[in-house]
């Protein structure tokens, strides 16, 4: 079992923290007291979320809900669009950019063409474009991304990840730790998940992180892990490349626009000790300084011997972008990941997920033919 990742907390700001978290439990109060509304919606809606900034694997978990519920479902994925250069509700099409709705959002419109993407930042308006009943004909369940601090919207379901390698009750909040709100906002969860755990996580440290967590009676809590699928170019007509396919002395460099690219690393570590990271903050826009040291960087690397991996998400951006070196693209690999349960629990979470739609969809009509 790997350790965990030391915890970084700037205590000079504590003040600042204090204040913030003043300000949100005042906040939670409000609404908690019924001075500020949530909305409920006619349809089943579904949030994923956390309460830490930072990646605790939202992305691939909204996939994970997308690919059990799409068979029977139409869904719908409803995002703010972080990033995006594009303002109001706007719903994918084929020919929407990354830039117009944010590198999320592009990466499931085009990996799962026969859903609903949608971006507004007043999700209780984005809600009640997609059931006009014309804008997204036959949506049956809403997946919220990234909602859980958005209370204007009442989900049916709630989903709380809380990321392995910082949790939410060793850290602090902003701007002191990356906690958003206090930790007893996780009262508010249907679902509690511990996400990027490691694949062998032992019995007892699964047992002293639910004594840590301590969920309520009435809420699940489940252990995920991170599952890597095939290298994938991104450019070229190249095959797909399985991990164990990377030779002990190929270097490939590293290129990430994400909260933490450290369980990236380590995964590539296991098949060459050649990695050279060119990381940029969470949702980077690439400028032309950036793609110089891009390219700066893979000329270092040995003739041959060298390839480039990137995310999912990153390739959202760099798929379509004017400034990237031709020379490049052939090198160009994406690493696609997925959730996997810890403890063979995942029927039993499909099972309680499948439940609550069919539960909240209004007739069995809404079933796919």
């Amino acid at each position: 079992m790997k350790p965990k990742r030391k915890i970084k907390i700037y205590y000079g700001l504590l003040p600042l923290a204090c204040l913030y978290r003043l300000v949100v439990s005042i906040r939670n109060w409000m609404f908690d007291r019924g001075i500020l509304h949530s909305q409920s919606f006619p349809i089943p809606v579904i949030c994923v979320g956390n309460i830490s900034v930072g990646g605790t694997g939202k992305t691939p978990h909204t996939e994970y809900l997308i690919r059990l519920l799409r068979k029977d479902y139409q869904v719908a994925v409803l995002s703010r669009g972080y990033k995006r250069k594009s303002e109001g509700f706007v719903l994918a099409t084929p020919e929407t950019t990354a830039e117009a709705i944010g590198d999320e959002p592009y990466q499931m419109a085009h990996k799962f063409p026969d859903i609903y993407v949608a971006v507004d930042r007043n999700r209780c308006h984005g809600i009640s474009q997609l059931t006009d009943g014309h804008t997204a004909p036959g949506v049956r369940v809403i997946v919220l991304d990234d909602a859980f601090q958005h209370r204007y919207v009442k989900p049916g379901l709630t989903i709380l990840l809380i990321d392995y390698n910082r949790p939410i009750h060793l850290d602090r909040m902003l701007p002191a730790g990356r906690l958003r709100e206090p930790e007893s906002g996780k009262k508010r969860a249907d679902i509690i998940i511990v996400s990027k755990c490691p694949a062998q996580l032992s019995e007892a440290e699964q047992e002293a992180l639910r004594n840590a967590i301590a969920p309520l009676p009435c809420q699940q809590l489940y252990f995920t892990t991170l599952a890597y699928g095939r290298l994938q170019p991104l450019f070229s007509a190249e095959p797909e490349k399985r991990l164990e396919e990377i030779r002990k002395d190929e270097h490939i460099l590293l290129v990430t626009g994400i909260a933490s690219p450290a369980a990236i690393i380590d995964k590539l570590s296991d098949y060459t000790q050649f990695i050279t990271p060119s990381t940029f903050p969470d949702h980077h826009d690439f400028d032309a300084t950036d793609m110089k040291l891009i390219m700066e960087a893979f000329k270092k690397l040995p003739e041959g011997k060298r390839f480039i991996v990137t995310t999912e998400k990153d390739a959202a951006r760099l798929i379509t972008h004017p400034l990237l070196d031709e020379a490049l693209k052939p090198y160009i690999y994406v690493l696609p990941v997925e959730v996997a349960f810890l403890n063979e629990e995942e029927h039993l979470f499909n099972q309680n997920i499948i439940e609550y739609v069919r539960k909240n969809s209004r007739n069995s009509s809404f079933f796919k033919s």
